[in-house]
């Protein structure tokens, strides 16, 4: 199997560190020597040099909302983008274990924090249900754990597409989908274990109510503005048309200071900086959710803890693929900044992480588990396909280290509460919380 995750930094350059006049300044990030057969003009091409010609460069920002998320041409909308046959493959594609594992680590949390009697799983952006899927199989497994409590599941989804691909893996439409395109819930349906599905649009949608939330390569798709620092301070990275090709379009910077300077932190030190608003937004209504009514929250994605500098880049077929060539057509995506999601939560809830998915993997018993497999199975190609799923997420050189582990949790979680709410994986709390810990179950 050929697998190219979404991990690792494109072909991009830094920014020229010039003095910049007062005129939109360009420069090519990526690498914009590609042959003019490989740079068709497509529908989202067209739309962007229209809206461009109109209203002058757009933030970067700007130009990954409207690539992936269009409602008319927009990449995620109305494609199945996962998989052998789409652009990248993601953990619960490579292996069950992924997902089993994850489903542990929510009912540990459930028992941990008092094994209430409703129990809502929310997951943003669940890809083709098979995360959701297989913690859903885990749930069965355990019934005799969670048989007095009732469970619903929400997904979080703008996709038409990859909705209609989650209910089919979720529900197999043994009872027949409820549909209102007017209504925030725009579909529902029942798992194949009777558990309640619903769809949404948007998280502020979802009911408010003891909720585990789980965002697995979900913050990585959301719109960046990117900053460059010159001699006249902080400059942000626009796109604009290139004068030289009609149809070709450039980087770059801004002539002056702009609004979404504000997300800068004074004492940041690179020279390149993304920064993600959205992703401040979504952290702080999760934080205020767990405050108010218990849960928690795991992110899982790769990203760094605020030390990263140019990470934007695209994936066609399994490959890195040029930002700039053919919108529309390939998945954009920039590393995860865990240090600006720790600072929109702080003070409402508590944080643990990032720890790399090889050490939480680890700590959730990933390797007892896969002897529990490989013990059961007597077919040597299924074998063979576990050890190289295990491999695949392990392996520090492929998504082991490159993948990373956060969570958002009440400050009763944690003994000590406010003092350790910034606790690591460094340093031991009393209150172990599974995966940033060695699984303990209470």
């Amino acid at each position: 199997m050929s697998v190219l995750v979404r991990s690792g930094v494109g072909p991009l350059c830094a920014v020229a560190r010039a003095a910049i006049p007062s005129i939109w300044r360009g420069k090519y990030f990526s690498s914009g020597n590609e042959p003019a057969e490989n740079n068709p003009v497509t529908p989202m091409l067209r739309h962007l040099i229209y809206k461009i010609k109109s209203t002058g460069p757009i933030t970067v920002a700007e130009y990954m909302k409207e690539v992936l998320t269009n409602p008319a041409k927009g990449y995620y909308v109305h494609r199945d983008m996962l998989g052998e046959k789409g652009d990248f493959i993601t953990s619960p594609e490579i292996s069950q274990i992924f997902g089993e594992l994850l489903g542990i680590w929510f009912i540990s949390e459930w028992m941990a924090t008092g094994k209430s009697t409703a129990f809502q799983l929310v997951e943003l952006g669940p890809g083709r249900g098979t995360l959701v899927g297989d913690i859903l199989r885990v749930f069965s497994q355990l019934g005799s754990v969670l048989k007095n409590c009732d469970i619903s599941v929400h997904l979080v989804e703008v996709s038409q597409k990859l909705s209609e691909v989650q209910a089919l893996t979720l529900t197999e439409e043994k009872i027949p989908l409820e549909r209102n395109a007017e209504s925030p819930v725009y579909m529902k349906g029942v798992a194949k274990s009777g558990i309640p599905i619903s769809w949404y649009r948007d998280l502020h949608d979802v009911p408010k109510g003891h909720s585990f939330y789980l965002a697995h390569e979900f913050f990585d798709v959301l719109p960046v503005h990117k900053f460059q620092k010159t001699p006249q301070g902080w400059r942000e990275v626009f796109i604009d048309i290139d004068p030289q090709v009609s149809d070709k379009l450039r980087f770059v910077l801004a002539p002056s200071a702009t609004p979404a300077e504000v997300f800068i932190q004074h004492d940041d030190t690179r020279d390149h900086i993304e920064v993600c608003p959205d992703a401040g937004v979504i952290i702080e209504e999760l934080s205020r959710r767990i405050a108010l009514t218990g849960g928690a929250a795991l992110v899982a994605d790769y990203g760094h803890d605020g030390t990263k500098t140019d990470t934007f880049r695209g994936f066609c077929g399994h490959k890195l693929h040029d930002v700039l060539i053919a919108p529309g057509t390939a998945d954009l995506t920039a590393d995860v900044d865990f240090s600006f999601l720790r600072r929109m939560a702080q003070g409402k809830v508590a944080s643990l992480g990032p720890i790399t998915q090889h050490m939480f993997l680890k700590n959730m018993g990933i390797d007892v588990r896969l002897k529990v497999l490989l013990d059961k199975s007597n077919e040597s190609s299924v074998k063979q396909q576990l050890l190289q799923g295990y491999d695949m997420l392990m392996n520090p050189k492929k998504m082991g280290e490159r993948f990373n582990f956060f969570a958002l949790l009440p400050h009763q979680r944690l003994q000590g509460g406010r003092d350790q709410m910034n606790a690591r994986q460094s340093k031991p709390f009393a209150s172990p919380v599974a995966g940033f810990s060695e699984l303990a179950w209470q």
